[in-house]
């Protein structure tokens, strides 16, 4: 019993769905028309991009740019903007999460250098802002977290366009990221250095690691035709598995295969409740000339990425919802589940300060919400 708690508890998310998708068979009796509802492409190309990045991580390339990076910082300012705008320009690539999951404990071993006083006044804040950062981010392109990667779809959209229509909240995020991170980096020059032992050596040797990294970016290139509908999901998928068998087998234990299982469990859900006439009028009803609102909404509830799945079953305004889930992404810490990376790590590091983390990263999100709804708002396009 303790297991199955725990493991709840771990896969909250993972468990709702899959327990949807089992009611709604008692509503709906399985038959052959299940196949069709999942999006097989979407979760094909999610975790091709999952074991590519996996794999990248694993070869310690985001570590070692971060640090190059950061070897150049003269000051407080400089170190607050490097650690933050390198969770929000690498999320538009290597998603909010893996965004997150590198350079949030880097973030930590860069503070542990710098000192007691100086660890306690800026840690937190930065934390806080990476976090905001990897979730805004992402929201530019198809590819910065699963939503988008499945709306997209969903949507028949170019890359160029998705990116158009996400393009003044990225820039209005960017701008906001800026002003913030001068603001809370206020203070005198500082001394960093790090200390090179001979595990970061021999983990950054260029010739150990040029190999493996010329392959990753080959698969990630052709994870990136495919979003792009260049070259079909099926064969790529092939190629990356074949490549990742034969090189290095060992990344596939590291994908997040309960995100793969949860949108399967959603798939089900919304086909069998698509089938169901009065229930799917009525939603229908609801989200209809809303669909930002309540995908925001929704978001603060369930977190974006379910939104997405859920309400997509009863509104063909996917534009509507691909900002409506970005912008849901905002909010509390549940709103996106990325933001639960930035919060474990925290409590891990420093249990003590749990509650005032929920605290400052909770006002900083909604300050944050709160402008970027304006904007949608003002906006010709407002759902």
């Amino acid at each position: 019993m303790n297991r199955i708690i725990g493991f709840f508890k771990k896969e909250t998310v993972l468990c709702v769905a899959v327990i949807l998708a089992i009611l709604s068979m008692f509503i709906v009796p399985p038959n052959s028309s299940y196949w069709q509802y999942i999006d097989y492409r979407t979760l094909a190309i999610l975790f091709c991009l999952m074991i590519v990045m996996a794999g990248l991580q694993k070869i310690g390339v985001f570590q070692w740019t971060a640090r190059k990076l950061l070897l150049r910082v003269k000051n407080g300012r400089g170190l607050f903007l490097t650690l933050v705008l390198l969770c929000f320009f690498s999320s538009m690539l290597i998603t909010n999460d893996v965004a997150l999951i590198t350079f949030v404990p880097f973030t930590f071993t860069v503070f542990n250098l710098l000192g007691t006083k100086l660890r306690k006044r800026l840690l937190m804040p930065v934390v806080v802002m990476q976090t905001i950062a990897a979730n805004l981010g992402s929201m530019l392109t198809p590819i910065g977290n699963p939503q988008n990667l499945y709306l997209y779809g969903k949507a028949g959209l170019s890359v160029s366009k998705f990116m158009l229509l996400m393009l003044p909240y990225a820039l209005l995020a960017f701008v906001m990221l800026l002003a913030c991170s001068m603001l809370l980096g206020k203070i005198g020059a500082l001394s960093l250095r790090f200390r090179h032992n001979s595990t970061t050596d021999n983990t950054l040797r260029q010739k150990e690691i040029m190999y493996p990294l010329i392959v990753y970016l080959a698969l990630f290139s052709l994870c990136l035709l495919t979003v792009g509908h260049i070259l079909p999901w099926l064969l790529v998928l092939a190629i990356v598995c074949i490549v990742i068998f034969v090189t290095d087998r060992q990344v596939f234990k590291q994908v997040d295969y309960s995100l793969l299982f949860t949108f399967a469990g959603f798939f089900i859900f919304i086909g069998n409740v698509g089938n169901i006439p009065v229930f799917c009028e009525f939603l229908q009803n609801i989200i209809a000339g809303r669909e930002i609102y309540t995908a925001i909404i929704a978001s603060q509830i369930i977190s974006n990425v379910p939104a997405a799945l859920l309400l997509s079953g009863f509104t063909e305004n996917f534009a509507g919802l691909i900002i409506g889930t970005n912008l849901g992404g905002l909010g509390t810490l549940i709103a996106s589940m990325a933001s639960l990376i930035s919060y474990k790590q925290v409590a891990k590091e420093i249990p003590q300060s749990k509650s005032k983390y929920i605290a400052l990263f909770t006002l900083g999100n909604i300050c944050f919400l709160a402008v970027l709804v304006l904007l949608a708002v003002k906006l010709p396009f407002n759902g």
